[in-house]
């Protein structure tokens, strides 16, 4: 079982430290968290340089609070949870549960609404198909996200130069 430190310092080196790429919709980034993510902890404006002077213990805390414990991702079964962690960092906590309903609606014949919230619904539906194919939600959740990135790179042909990344960040959860 990963613990969440282990998941975070996983986070950390595939996030890296300040960038600020202009074809980036997150623009300048730290320990991949954007000024918008930072922001949003803080309850207050932030700048470019505010971003590149965050702390690492700082972007542990806001990664910790509002893309794990927040969204509920650490009530998830553990097998799942590195997935998930990962997939809220680089897509959000809504879009990493639609990840998952949607894998659960296509692939267990479920009818989930793909709505982006871990409710009693999505937990329920989880719990049941885990029960049945617990080993086959992982590559689902995958595919949804590889599908993601596609379609993205499809309607948006500047990110096509961060595809192989992405992919790279991907294969680590195959």
């Amino acid at each position: 079982m990963t613990t969440v430190d282990e998941m975070l310092d996983d986070i950390l080196r595939r996030e890296g430290g300040f960038v600020n790429d202009p074809d980036d919709r997150g623009g300048a980034t730290n320990f991949g968290i954007t000024i918008a993510a930072l922001k949003h902890y803080r309850g207050a404006d932030v700048s470019v340089d505010d971003v590149r002077n965050l702390s690492e213990n700082e972007a542990r805390e806001i990664y910790r609070k509002n893309y794990l414990v927040g969204p509920r991702l650490d009530q998830l079964p553990p097998s799942l949870q590195t997935l998930m962690f990962d997939s809220a960092v680089n897509h959000g906590p809504g879009s990493a549960v639609k990840f998952l309903q949607r894998a659960l609606n296509k692939h267990f014949d479920k009818d989930l609404a793909v709505d982006g919230g871990f409710g009693p619904n999505t937990r329920a539906t989880l719990d049941d198909a885990y029960t049945q194919a617990g080993d086959l939600i992982l590559p689902a959740i995958v595919n949804e996200r590889l599908n993601h990135y596609i379609n993205w790179v499809n309607e948006t042909p500047s990110q096509k130069k961060f595809l192989l990344g992405w992919m790279r960040r991907l294969t680590e959860f195959t």
